[in-house]
């Protein structure tokens, strides 16, 4: 055994294998490959699952759609496979480096695949003066060749000098050579490196005298002919030639169906140009170089853009109308604006399409609502969230001249809907950043500017696309963290919160059917009166949509779910939810209808406040000690609101130090506490609630925390309009609060209040600091019976006090 040859071959191996069409892979080289058939997709996967290893074999056969195993040649490679991803085409993109010669030993199909037995060849080191010479003669034939060959790629001759053995050599050449496919299969076959560097320098000296003659053609036949008549003869001349000698490659003949593509997909006569220019480039180069697949894929993008196709709108008001009422309840504005749109668009097709923006808290239906109108219109839908966006490039797209550059993310969904006209959502816009690669929110500009946006260009197809005939909607939960320069373009919608009794009605319509369906019970499965629906929303969730809400109810059905998987019943009996059995599904209800605690405290008042999330009610706090007259304020609040709390301090101090009122004797410390410490609080609206709170703590006299305030107030006492009053006055409603006290300036921010609001709670609008604080703190109810009352005469008469 010792003198067999064969001992010191490696053992056989199992290794999946991968068929390739028209091509052969040599070892020691890279390459990416387009794979789309299920054999291959599962031989890749194979590999990435065991050790990465596969066999690489050509079929005898280009054309054959399913090779068998008699199908494929008895010699390949093995490979190694770095990466496998999915092309948004369906294809697949693998990254494989083959790695060694292999023999086929034994081939058959099993489990999705083709498997074969292989023993990899051991090709030895050759070293002497043939072997040199014939080096030598290889790398200067080839570098003839690249002279003549401009199409190669530049770092070939690189790799050609930098190849210090004979089989890399031999296979370094013998890959980037125009040569014909069987001829490359029969190199691959050939152990000797000795043997293979021959007969290449024997092909490279056929090649090199081929196209030196080519040369001498094309300049005799330059000066005799016109431009269109010089590149018809010399394309058929080339293709006379390489027909003649054999030399054509198969993947060109994916070039001419790329030719057919552009004139059909209807582009206009400017991109057309450019993309047969690009395709007169490609034409012209090998296949399956890094520039070539660059071309390949601009080309793609460019056929593939929807240059014409369209729907036509749905002009129905009627339809339209329904179609929103029937996804939505409520939301009379933005569905007002929506039926205005196609009214105009019915009697004039000169209109714009406008820049809607829907602002508001989450869970009101911002989303579902520009789904409903692209359902509405009969448009398809696309939506990106700009959330965290920070790269220009996101919006225009990167420059072809980077690896893997793609367009933007509006160019990849226009594509993606495969209309012109779609209706884009363009989601939390309101949550762009900016950084030092740029600011997408200027990039947006060209977006929804109707006076640019028929003209839109992208970075990566560097060709115009009509933006103008689509339907952009914007969603936002602060319309103040909008870009500036954004502003101008939108037309902003406000999507307030919802009353317990809308969402009652939205439980009942639109959740509760949706969640059926999606736990696979049927109405008559689930019993759930109204009473337990309103128990959920006023005492399981406190928000200004219906997110947590739907989030509560499929937990209840989630349970009812798992019981009747588990019942042996059948059928199973209908669950009615009760009170009690929601308790028992839900836990204890974390929020109360009523407020907490004694209604009167000294120094404690309920603030209402506005947050992105909608309004909410908060304590303000206020101790009053003896000290050196220091004030101490805790929460987290902002520099706007610590100056509110100097100012409404300042008010009491001035008008309030006097006998009946705050008798100051003595210097006193303050401390203004707001709870929730961790939540940063901010703005001027807290300033009247403060005044009450300072005002009880200071007099010892307790106030009213069953009334809710807000405003802003001057150093005059004068109370100023704030901005969120519908959202508070929602909220004040939802935590079952009667009396709000707001700056009569608001008066008009009310108008659009639902009914059942302003029959529950009772709104009073004040001007001045004092019309609240009497009402308020009941002490101080007959001590500001005018406003000469409350001014100070001096400060002596405060000291004698």
């Amino acid at each position: 055994m010792a003198d067999d040859p064969q001992s010191s071959d490696p053992p056989p191996v199992r290794l999946p294998v991968l068929p390739l069409r028209g091509l052969v892979a040599f070892p020691g080289l890279a390459m990416p490959l387009l794979v789309g058939r299920e054999l291959s997709v599962t031989a890749a996967h194979e590999a990435l699952g065991k050790d990465q290893r596969l066999l690489l074999l050509a079929q005898r056969d280009p054309e054959c759609p399913e090779p068998e195993p008699d199908d494929l040649f008895d010699f390949g490679s093995v490979a190694y496979v770095h990466q496998c991803f999915r092309n948004e085409g369906g294809t697949h993109k693998v990254i494989v480096e083959a790695a060694d010669r292999a023999e086929v030993l034994s081939l058959a199909r099993e489990s999705g695949c083709l498997w074969a037995e292989v023993r990899c060849v051991v090709e030895s080191d050759v070293e002497g003066p043939e072997s040199e010479a014939l080096m030598r003669t290889v790398r200067a034939r080839f570098l003839s060749y690249m002279q003549l060959q401009p199409t190669l790629p530049e770092g070939v001759g690189q790799l050609v000098t930098q190849a210090d053995t004979a089989a890399l050599l031999a296979d370094t050449v013998a890959a980037y050579t125009a040569i014909p496919f069987f001829d490359k299969q029969k190199l691959l076959e050939m152990v000797d490196p000795t043997a293979r560097l021959g007969t290449l320098a024997d092909i490279l000296a056929n090649e090199v005298a081929l196209l030196e003659i080519q040369r001498g053609i094309s300049e005799r036949v330059r000066t005799r002919l016109s431009k269109s008549q010089k590149e018809y003869f010399l394309k058929e001349q080339l293709k006379a030639i390489e027909e003649e000698l054999g030399h054509t490659h198969p993947g060109l003949e994916g070039v001419s169906e790329l030719r057919q593509q552009i004139e059909e997909a209807g582009m206009p006569d400017e991109v057309r140009k450019i993309a047969l220019r690009e395709h007169h480039r490609l034409s012209q180069m090998l296949p399956l170089t890094p520039q070539a697949v660059v071309i390949t894929e601009y080309l793609d993008w460019l056929i593939h853009m929807p240059w014409q196709a369209r729907t036509d709108d749905n002009l129905d008001l009627r339809h339209v109308a329904r179609t929103l009422d029937e996804d939505h309840f409520g939301l009379a504005e933005p569905k007002e604006r929506i039926l205005e749109y196609l009214a105009v668009k019915k009697l004039s097709d000169r209109m714009r399409e406008p820049i809607l923006c829907f602002v508001g808290p989450p869970g009101v239906g911002k989303t579902s609502l520009a789904k409903s109108v692209a359902r509405a219109l009969g448009r398809r839908f696309v939506r990106k969230s700009l959330g965290g966006v920070r790269d220009e490039a996101e919006i225009r797209g990167h420059r072809r001249t980077y690896v893997g550059a793609l367009p933007g993310r509006i160019l990849q969904s226009i594509r993606k809907a495969g209309v012109r006209n779609p209706v884009f959502l363009l989601d939390e816009i309101d949550k762009m950043g900016q950084d030092n690669r740029g600011d997408p929110a200027s990039a947006l500009l060209e977006v929804l500017d109707p006076d640019e946006n028929y003209a839109f260009s992208d970075h990566y197809l560097e060709v115009e696309f009509n933006l103008s005939e689509v339907l952009f909607i914007c969603t936002a939960n602060v319309a103040a963290n909008i870009p500036p320069v954004l502003m101008d373009r939108l037309e902003m919608i406000e999507l307030t919160g919802y009353t317990l009794e809308e969402k009652i009605r939205i439980a009942e319509r639109h959740l509760m059917p949706r969640e059926l369906d999606a736990h696979g019970l049927a109405p008559a499965d689930v019993l759930l009166p109204r009473n337990v629906f309103r128990l959920m929303v006023e005492h399981y969730t406190r928000e200004a949509g219906v997110r947590n809400l739907r989030a509560r109810l499929a937990r209840v059905l989630r349970k009812i779910a798992a019981e009747r998987a588990d019942t042996h019943e059948s059928p199973p009996e209908p669950r009615q939810v009760t009170p009690d059995l929601l308790r028992q599904y839900l836990g204890a209800a974390p929020y109360r209808r009523q407020m907490p605690g004694p209604k009167q405290g000294v120094g404690t008042v309920t603030c209402l406040a506005w947050t992105e999330f909608g309004g909410r009610s908060m304590v303000i706090e206020c101790s009053c000690m003896p000290g050196d007259g220091d004030l101490t304020l805790t929460g987290q609040l902002g520099d706007v609101m610590q100056e509110s709390v100097k100012t409404a301090l300042s008010w009491v101090r001035s008008r309030c130090a006097r006998p009946g009122v705050i008798p100051m004797k003595q210097a006193v410390d303050l401390h203004v506490h707001v709870p929730e410490g961790a939540t940063p609080k901010d703005g001027p609206s807290a300033g009247l609630p403060v005044v009450c709170a300072l005002a009880s703590a200071m007099s010892g006299r307790p106030a009213r925390r069953d009334i809710a305030m807000t405003g802003e107030v001057t150093l005059q006492g004068r109370v100023l309009a704030v901005g969120g009053i519908k959202e508070k006055v929602l909220a004040a409603h939802r935590e079952g609060i009667a009396d709000i006290f707001i700056p009569a300036a608001n008066a008009d921010d009310l108008e659009k209040l639902p009914a059942e609001v302003r029959e529950s709670v009772r709104i009073h609008y004040v001007e001045r600091v004092e019309d609240c604080l009497r009402e308020v703190v009941p002490a101080f109810r007959g001590q500001f019976r005018s406003r000469a009352d409350t001014h100070v005469k001096g400060r002596g008469d405060v000291a004698s006090d």
